[in-house]
């Protein structure tokens, strides 16, 4: 195990790399994740993320080695996770966690919340994260979940933070409530899309307002301290990177709570400015 990256940081980033913006071919991500998971920052690579389409697609078989560990995204329904699962077997893929939709936005995400923790009841011990809308029927899909969990199903959260329109982008305050909403439940969570850079900022092509992955690691650590969502809300919108590397520091080898971490279409961005920031120091020349 690599002692380059701190606690805070073990698997923090899985590899979303044929996901958008990215969008690499898997002849081209397997290799490249393979390198990542073989590099003096592996400790800090999740698995990687692979459209469930992909899988039964076919696209997958021949490219991994009997027992890597994928994420599978169900991107074809929660219905259609089975399917998918049968296509890996014969590679003896080992699936880490899957992760879907359970609605789209306005729609109510009860139903496929239920279908979903009926699958994970099912799934053998699978750790299954529930894509929930930031929308109407939030704090019920938020209380399903808990309930689930509670009674030992392997279910978590999962929002969306980022996209092709500013809509998908939530503020400051309404991250900071869906976050003190999850710590009021001792319900984990999962981000994706959007946390490109460690700190918050804003796209000059798009002038979409970014979170940033410190933001959101400090501002998670001050809710499960008991921060409400107004002090939670302003650690997120936060530029001042010392304001953020500070508590990075003091806690950096104990173990992340509640933010179980995020996708990015990009390992080496991320990483470049943790070492950039001085919160990694290793082998890699930025």
């Amino acid at each position: 195990m690599s002692t380059q990256v701190p606690r805070l940081f073990h698997g923090l980033i899985d590899d979303a790399a044929v996901f958008p913006p990215g969008n690499a071919p898997l002849p081209e991500a397997v290799p490249a994740h393979r390198a990542h998971r073989a590099a003096w920052y592996a400790d800090l690579v999740g698995p990687l993320l692979v459209p469930a389409s992909a899988v039964t697609a076919g696209e997958l078989s021949g490219l991994v080695d009997p027992g890597t560990e994928i994420g599978l995204i169900g991107d074809t329904g929660v219905d259609r996770l089975p399917f998918a699962l049968s296509f890996l077997e014969p590679d003896g893929v080992r699936v880490r966690q899957i992760e879907t939709a359970v609605a789209k936005r306005g729609e109510d995400p009860q139903p496929g919340l239920a279908a979903l923790v009926e699958l994970t009841d099912r799934l053998d011990g699978i750790q299954v994260y529930a894509e929930i809308p930031l929308a109407w029927g939030l704090l019920g899909a938020l209380d399903t979940v808990a309930r689930a969990r509670a009674s030992g199903v392997p279910i978590a959260a999962k929002f969306r933070t980022g996209g092709l329109a500013a809509e998908l982008f939530p503020t400051p305050v309404e991250l900071a409530a869906v976050i003190c909403a999850c710590r009021d439940r001792e319900l984990p969570f999962k981000l994706t899309a959007g946390l490109h850079h460690a700190l918050r900022h804003t796209d000059p092509e798009t002038g979409f307002n970014h979170h940033g992955f410190l933001n959101v690691l400090v501002a998670t650590s001050a809710a499960v301290d008991g921060a409400e969502v107004g002090e939670v809300a302003e650690l997120l919108a936060s530029t001042d990177p010392l304001r953020l590397i500070d508590p990075i520091r003091v806690r950096r080898e104990q173990n992340r709570r509640l933010w179980v971490g995020f996708g990015s279409c990009s390992i080496i961005e991320p990483l470049t400015d943790l070492v950039r920031l001085g919160l990694i120091n290793g082998g890699y020349s930025a």
